[in-house]
């Protein structure tokens, strides 16, 4: 039975025409209210998840529960449905379980509040925000295990409840949660911030409703969503053939020496709509690499990338949604069956831009980005600090990495940048003061980025010297399957990590792993992929090759994957640049859209070669102990 909305009064919104300068101004300040939300979040909250990468999304929807601005799209129609209860005039619901929310949010890191905007007793609007917490339980630091059978492993469940009900905190509630995290004092902060934000966001919709006219705002936000609704449908038109188009890409492994992982997409147009089908995705992994995929939430992504690549001026919200249809096997990867753990969907997260740009581009490759938003590197390090005046203090980091963006039509990808555009880096006189470690080493991999007319963003090589004896865990990905390049462009660089321990040993150790001890004096290479290359590197100017040497983007052996002959100090052998160049070019094929590196057979072949580590991953049918026909 869906959830019962309770209101004093109940006359309905009467419909008005809205002048473009009234409109303009009315959007303009949702955005500075979805602003105000972040900046609220970010100067109240403690962990440096969120308080210093922004690791939180805010919403703003209308009184039906269509976003009207955010960043994931809404959620409240599916939670309106399954909710069983009543929403009234004081309420907050707070929850953080995605099975209860169709994946809404994904994992259980993410906690959620959700607030019913009131105004003379009648409800106008919805404000929520979620944000991820450092830990929430369960298994490991950092509440993310790799290797969990069921996200009963992964901390405290929440299901939507009122943290505040008719203007009452339930604080019995908070004392039971807050028992739960080893970070109880950053959970109570951050999730103080996440209501704040919705508060303020309540209040600037209540002065806009009061300053224009109940009927006036409702009246704008509809025209905003018709308005998202005709640009889309235009957008969808001009990009989106009929005829079908497939792409896939995959998950490295799933940290248990199984992989990789495929996700499968097929797009095509029918009668006005998009058709996006994941049938030929693998099956759902029995570790925790899994991800709830909400399809109100791909529409979204697919809305945001049409948006950014076509027209950026473009207000996204969820007036497109009718235009898209999202096809989910059950039982996949990205549409796991109840209990399947989650905490480790970043990577499927940030694999579905990749196929989407691959997705989107095959019409019209002019426009194509390579791949590079791939994944969202973590590093957990935890233990007793032994500095003076903290001595026998637990600390516990949860930072997340950026790698290289792919090469674009418009130019270079960023060095080192992140998957989402709202996030910064954690700074490192931050990381040095609250926790014992130092910063040795903070730079871009030179040559990570692929090589192409217009480069791959370069990765990021940071090298953490621990100061303390504790633990480190490692979640990241494109260490097996490189970032594809694009229109003759070349594949970036993997992933890698390596443990330089403090008697001068080292090895390469893997990208997903927890529970690693180290020592004080120990030092983690952390380093991340390169973009995707776009573009013929052949083509790139000798000069722009030789600046990028001097500034250490490029090495010397590099440049030549441009053609280019130099010395470490960039100058141009001009003459054997132009042979080089031409003998290239005698000896490669052109033309192609995609170059995805080795094969997946390759890489299995040469596992050690390739990226240093001896013991290569299993196909995924032996995990689940299929024959090879079954399989096929």
């Amino acid at each position: 039975m869906p959830a019962q909305i309770i209101q004093d009064n109940t006359t309905p919104f009467e419909r008005k025409d809205i002048d473009p300068v009234t409109l303009d101004i009315i959007e303009n300040a949702l955005r500075n209210a979805r602003i105000e939300m972040d900046a609220t979040l970010v100067r109240t909250a403690m962990s440096p998840g969120i308080r210093e990468q922004g690791d939180a999304f805010p919403l703003i929807a209308d009184a039906n529960g269509k976003m009207i601005v955010g960043q994931f799209g809404s959620f409240i129609g599916g939670f309106l449905d399954q909710f069983e209860g009543t929403i009234e005039d004081g309420d907050m619901v707070f929850l953080s379980d995605p099975y209860s929310c169709d994946g809404a949010i994904s994992h259980s890191n993410d906690w959620l509040v959700l607030l019913p905007v009131y105004k003379d007793g009648r409800l106008i609007a919805w404000t929520a925000m979620f944000g991820h917490q450092s830990d929430i339980g369960g298994k490991v630091v950092g509440s993310m295990p790799i290797d969990a059978n069921s996200i009963f492993e992964e901390g405290v469940r929440i299901p939507p409840v009122k943290i505040w009900k008719k203007g009452e905190y339930n604080d019995d509630l908070m004392k039971l949660v807050m028992h739960q995290t080893r970070k109880p004092d950053w959970c109570q902060a951050d999730l103080n911030a996440l209501i704040a934000s919705c508060r303020v966001a309540s209040n600037r919709l209540i002065e806009m409703a009061e300053r224009f006219g109940d009927d006036e705002y409702f009246s704008a936000t509809q025209e905003l969503l018709a308005r998202n609704h005709r640009a889309m449908n235009a957008l969808i038109g001009q990009a989106i053939a009929e005829e079908p188009v497939s792409f896939e890409d995959y998950i490295c492994d799933d940290g248990l020496g199984f992989g990789p992982y495929k996700i499968k997409c097929t797009m095509w147009r029918e009668d006005g709509k998009v058709i996006l089908d994941f049938e030929g995705t693998d099956p759902q992994s029995e570790a925790s690499i899994n991800f709830l995929l909400n399809e109100n939430m791909f529409k979204m992504f697919f809305g945001i990338y049409m948006i950014m690549v076509f027209d950026p001026q473009i207000l996204f919200n969820d007036g497109f949604y009718d235009l898209i249809e999202v096809r989910i096997p059950e039982g996949s990867l990205l549409k796991p069956k109840f209990p399947a753990a989650l905490s480790g969907r970043t990577h499927a997260l940030g694999r579905i831009f990749d196929i989407l740009g691959g997705l989107l581009g095959q019409k019209t490759p002019e426009f194509l980005n390579a791949a590079g938003f791939s994944s969202s590197p973590h590093l957990f390090y935890s233990g007793w600090d032994n500095r003076e005046g903290r001595e026998g203090d637990w600390f516990q980091l949860f930072q997340i990495g950026f790698g290289g963006i792919p090469g674009r039509p418009m130019g270079d990808g960023p060095d080192g940048h992140s998957l989402w555009p709202g996030f910064t880096n954690v700074p490192n006189e931050f990381l040095e003061r609250y926790f014992p470690l130092r910063i040795e080493r903070y730079e871009t991999a030179p040559d990570s980025g692929g090589a192409g007319l217009h480069r791959g963003g370069n990765g990021i090589h940071m090298t953490y010297r621990f100061l303390a004896d504790g633990q480190i865990a490692i979640h990241d990905d494109r260490w097996f399957v490189p970032p594809w390049g694009v229109n003759d462009g070349m594949p970036g660089k993997r992933a890698s990590k390596v443990l330089e321990k403090a008697d001068g040993t080292s090895e390469i150790v893997g990208n997903k792993l927890d529970d690693i001890k180290v020592s004080a004096g120990d030092q983690l290479h952390f380093i991340t992929w390169g973009g995707g290359g776009w573009g013929d590197p052949l083509e790139r100017d000798p000069e722009i090759v030789g600046k990028e040497i001097r500034q250490g983007l490029v090495t010397a052996e590099g440049a030549r994957d441009y053609g280019v002959v130099a010395d470490s100090n960039g100058t141009i052998d001009e003459a054997a640049t132009a042979t080089l160049r031409e003998e290239m070019n005698a000896s490669r094929e052109k033309g192609s859209i995609f170059n995805y590196g080795p094969s997946i057979d390759e890489l299995r072949a040469n596992c050690e070669e390739q990226t240093g580590l001896s013991a290569p991953i299993q196909p995924v049918w032996h995990r689940r102990g299929e024959s090879l026909e079954a399989a096929e």
